[in-house]
């Protein structure tokens, strides 16, 4: 069905991209399009699929690949993250159904890099403006590796991105220094042989919503719920102005959607929005994240040492490492507490996954903490009894036999086992040598005191 489009503007840049799209070269280089499911990558992608449409109505070979790439944070706010889910099932089934050369990719951060596993496993202190380890471990980290993959296998690619010069001003330094001028492609600022296009940077905010408002989604999917989501998410301070094509369209507001666990913000506007809004099993959430914010510089929950072992306090005696085993311990306990909470309104939301919690037990071992476990925070929260086992019982017997006179070599020995066991669990796997010396010292050194 051929989809009439009343507006100079909008018909303008989809020729651009039928022409671009069309370009003779040697790689064929395919597009990558960053799909976040808001209104500007939705606008992208659903201009390029117009693009593509026609092109095909014209006779024209589809002969470029599009990726639509969409990035998981593993704390994305829920709500968006179970709207971005099932629009990223229906665009890959409509890709299919209408032989359309796209595929959809989720990139999720290496599960060390995750934000759990950086906070309450390793103890970084959450992030603020001047200590942002989130946006390189969690975002450009997973893109980037995605992006670098896909240029080995096809030489060259290029990277759509639906930023405009009106959204901030941060973001309009950002296209103009970079753009080169007379061209539609500018250099990727990180990823070599490949090429940014913004065929959408000159947009207005109003045009965005009236292309969402008016033109029917090529994938069929009803955008009125993404637009039910940003009038929900609105702060009831902020006007933002729309073209409205009915009575139903409101102003809905500019809101900014992302981790629902974000200390980097003053305060996260669209998550109280929300719950002012209906969606009040958030309200765990938010307080959770406003607790982690106020505990954040707070001496006693901080270690006098970074992790690399340098002294961390200041002149005034404030200690600046990272948190303390204690405090992760109970950030660990107080998350769970929510995802219970939160989970009795929605069973289908976890708010960190298994493998994490593993990964943290992993990491807390190497920090020398084998008292208590995430195992027995679980058991605790969730008033189960899942047992504690590194090794078999025929074999813990027979450990306990051989050190009765010296009960304290066999939790030595049962540590070392969860040293070894669980050090194979992450990406990284160099240092269990190191991981095992170092206990075996502090265990001689408290030996001989």
């Amino acid at each position: 069905m051929k989809i009439e489009i009343k507006s100079k503007r909008v018909n303008a840049i989809i020729e651009e991209l039928k022409d671009q799209y069309l370009e003779e070269d040697r790689y064929t280089r395919p597009w990558i399009i960053g799909f976040s499911g808001g209104k500007d990558s939705t606008v992208l992608l659903t201009l390029v699929w117009l693009a593509m449409q026609q092109l095909r109505e014209e006779g024209k070979p589809l002969h470029r690949n599009v990726y639509v790439v969409c990035n998981d944070t593993m704390v994305e706010n829920p709500v968006i993250e179970e709207y971005v889910s099932t629009v990223l099932t229906t665009i890959a089934r409509a890709a299919k159904e209408q032989q359309m050369p796209v595929s959809v990719n989720t990139t999720t951060p290496a599960l060390e890099d995750s934000f759990w596993c950086c906070v309450i496993g390793k103890g970084y202190p959450v992030p603020n403006n001047s200590f942002r380890f989130c946006t390189e471990k969690m975002k450009i980290k997973p893109t980037s590796q995605f992006i670098t993959d896909q240029v080995a296998a096809d030489g060259e690619a290029i990277v759509l991105v639906g930023t405009r010069l009106t959204e901030s001003q941060a973001r309009e330094r950002s296209i103009k220094r970079h753009e080169i001028k007379g061209h539609r492609l500018s250099k990727h600022p990180l990823n070599p042989n490949t090429f940014t296009y913004a065929p959408i940077k000159e947009l207005m905010l109003e045009e965005v919503w009236w292309i969402i408002n008016t033109i029917p989604s090529p994938w069929g999917f009803d955008n009125k719920t993404l637009y039910k989501i940003y009038l929900d998410a609105s702060a009831d301070d902020y006007e933002c102005p729309t073209v409205v094509t009915d009575d139903s369209h409101r102003s809905c507001g500019q809101s900014r959607f992302g981790c629902w666990i974000c200390t980097v913000v003053k305060e996260d506007k669209s998550m109280s929005s929300l719950i002012k809004n209906g969606v009040e099993w958030m309200k765990p959430l938010l307080e959770f994240r406003n607790r982690l914010i106020e505990n954040r510089n707070v001496s006693e929950l901080r270690c006098p040492t970074r992790r690399n072992g340098q002294r961390a306090v200041d002149e005034s005696g404030h200690n600046l490492g990272n948190y303390t085993m204690e405090y992760r311990i109970q950030l660990l306990r107080e998350l769970l507490a929510v995802q219970k909470d939160t989970q009795s309104f929605r069973s289908s939301i976890d708010l960190i996954t298994n493998q994490e919690l593993i990964a943290i037990q992993v990491i807390w071992y190497r920090d020398g903490n084998f008292t208590t476990t995430v195992n027995d925070i679980y058991n605790e929260v969730y008033g189960y009894n899942i047992p504690n086992t590194n090794i078999g019982l025929q074999e813990r017997l027979l450990l306990e036999k051989a050190c009765a006179e010296r009960p304290e070599h066999f939790q030595l020995i049962q540590e070392l086992l969860a040293l070894q066991k669980n050090k194979v669990l992450l990406m990284r796997k160099y240092g269990l040598a190191t991981d095992l010396e170092s206990r075996l010292e502090t265990f001689v050194r408290e030996d001989k005191l």
